[in-house]
């Protein structure tokens, strides 16, 4: 039904106008508690397709990759869809428009998604009243949020590391792990900070603002929640040389990060301005994944995204070294029982033992 009413209606209305029609009927149905509940328990995913990351047992490894839920309006939405958790963001320390429309595009043919996006967002300080009040609620404190960070358009790339440090202050005490974004092409000259003499000190900010803001002192182990300190992750593209991934993976191991999201969208393509997302990231994101955990070892958190559309996709991406995995452009296609399928199926099927912060 639902790829019938894409096909009949979706594909004939503008994506970002989609999305919000979408995204808002899903808000709607998770504010009344009855009807969340209601379809929570259609969409509930097996007891076997649970995970365990920093000490957190999360109902499916499978959750939403960052730029669906770019404000944190709808945590509880989507883990009502079965998803095990949710990464909001992009978010920078202002509010910025975006770039100006059209800036999404389907590309059927290819299953896959074009966006020049450009971080639209309200900025960190509504995220994180946005969050403080969903952490007030039972079923908020219970949800597992990520917070995906990313530089201020108008902040120079000689301030990205006070810009980004703005965000994880006001962020971290309500999130459950904290990435930075320095992978998105959309932003100028964002990509840029990859580079591993550019990324230390954007990675040593945020790591000592999170302390500051969960620790009290930047040295503590505690955070105000009574659990270890904010685990740091940095999301990067899959345009990288290997070389430079594997620059980025000794910095991870250098200054003790959580881990890594591989990967963003790509520019390799040929289709107009911005990322690509979809199945034509796929191989080269299940390569990247798989680079990663050999030259990280088996405890850093890797959470595989790109191009999955199928159980067989996530379970691949998990065999390849991931310890978690994410979708958006499989979910815009698949429609709402795409997490739930997912779920299921791993549910049924045996898994390999990896570690994943505390093992799995």
């Amino acid at each position: 039904m639902y790829r019938f009413l894409f096909r009949l209606v979706a594909l004939r209305v503008d994506p970002e106008r989609a999305h919000r029609w979408a995204f808002a009927l899903i808000r709607a149905v998770a504010a009344v508690p009855p009807l969340r509940w209601a379809v929570a328990g259609a969409f509930g995913v097996p007891p076997g397709a649970r995970t365990t990351v920093w000490g957190r047992t999360l109902p499916s490894p499978l959750g939403v990759a960052a730029g669906f839920d770019k404000d944190a309006r709808g945590v509880l939405g989507l883990t009502m869809l079965g998803f095990g958790f949710v990464e909001i963001g992009t978010v920078t320390a202002m509010p910025q428009p975006g770039n100006p429309p059209p800036r999404l595009w389907r590309v059927p043919a290819v299953h896959g998604l074009r966006n020049q996006m450009g971080f639209n967002n309200d900025g960190s300080a509504r995220a994180a009243a946005r969050l403080r009040r969903l952490r007030a609620t039972r079923a908020g404190r219970a949800a597992f949020v990520g917070v995906n960070i990313g530089k201020t358009k108008a902040a120079p790339l000689a301030g990205a590391a006070a810009d980004y440090a703005t965000s994880a202050e006001r962020l971290a005490p309500y999130a459950d792990y904290l990435v930075v974004n320095v992978s998105s092409p959309n932003t100028p000259g964002l990509r840029d900070l990859q580079a591993v003499e550019s990324l230390r000190p954007v990675l040593q900010a945020v790591r000592q603002a999170a302390d500051q803001a969960t620790c009290g002192d930047g040295g503590g182990t505690t955070t105000e929640r009574g659990r270890d300190r904010v685990p740091l992750l940095v999301k990067i593209a899959p345009d990288l040389a290997d070389e430079q991934v594997d620059e980025i993976a000794d910095l991870v191991t250098e200054l003790g990060l959580d881990g890594v999201v591989a990967v963003n969208t790509t520019i390799d393509h040929d289709l107009g301005p911005g990322g690509l997302s979809g199945l034509p990231v796929r191989r080269r994101g299940l390569a990247v994944v798989a680079q990663l955990r050999g030259r990280l070892g088996p405890e850093p958190v890797i959470i595989g995204v790109g191009g999955i559309t199928t159980a067989a996709d996530a379970a691949e991406y998990l065999a390849a070294g991931a310890t978690l995995v994410q979708g958006y452009t499989g979910f815009v296609y698949v429609g709402p029982a795409y997490a739930a399928r997912i779920g299921r199926a791993l549910a049924a099927r045996p898994r390999p033992d990896q570690s994943g912060g505390d093992g799995r």
